[in-house]
């Protein structure tokens, strides 16, 4: 065998060119996401919409939606989570899957956050942090919002970005690169808050 049997199995192998989720899950932590969130049909954000496929999910289950990224997909507006242009107080709920600390401003996403939400409003996050679930609550805390719901989902996280290393996306997925960081210190949370 000269090993060509091997190489055209995997080469012609169309599972290993499927469009990578970005966001470890998929549809299926969106939909856990929100159903931990408890929300029902509304007006939210899709904050770093990218391809749209969250976007197009919450249009299917009823959702008044919309989507912004910087790099926007199918039914994507073109738009900064960090200034939206959206007036104060426009969202009932906002989702952020892969974008909110991603942004290079945590502090920034969480500000325009509480601007956009009306109060008693819930901001749902599937995002990477660099810190344990102390360090997460504090951090929403002092945005402005009540930490209702947090699940530390980090080894689905570290299985994900293990495909994206093979499939060499994960660069293009995760721009998080610091001489300081400690890898050990990043945890991957599913959280719901409600703004007070």
């Amino acid at each position: 065998m000269d090993g060509s049997e091997f190489t055209d199995s995997i080469c012609l192998n169309p599972q290993y060119k499927v469009k990578p989720e970005r966001h470890p899950g998929g549809q299926k932590t969106t939909r856990r996401l929100i159903k931990l969130a408890g929300i029902e049909p509304c007006r939210i954000l899709d904050m770093g919409a990218g391809s749209g496929v969250t976007l197009k999910l919450l249009k299917e289950l009823d959702f008044d939606a919309s989507g912004i990224d910087l790099e926007p997909g199918e039914g994507v507006d073109r738009g900064d989570i960090l200034r939206t242009g959206f007036p104060d107080g426009s969202f009932e709920a906002l989702i952020s899957e892969c974008a909110f600390f991603i942004s290079g401003d945590g502090c920034g996403a969480l500000s325009e956050a509480n601007r956009l939400l009306r109060r008693g409003g819930k901001l749902l996050l599937s995002d990477i942090f660099y810190g344990d679930e102390e360090d997460f609550y504090k951090f929403i805390l002092t945005g402005g919002f009540k930490l209702l719901s947090c699940v530390d989902i980090t080894d689905e996280w570290k299985h994900y970005y293990i495909e994206r290393i093979w499939d060499g996306t994960a660069d293009k997925f995760c721009k998080l690169k610091h001489d300081d960081y400690c890898p050990k210190k990043f945890r991957y949370f599913l959280s719901v808050s409600e703004r007070m």
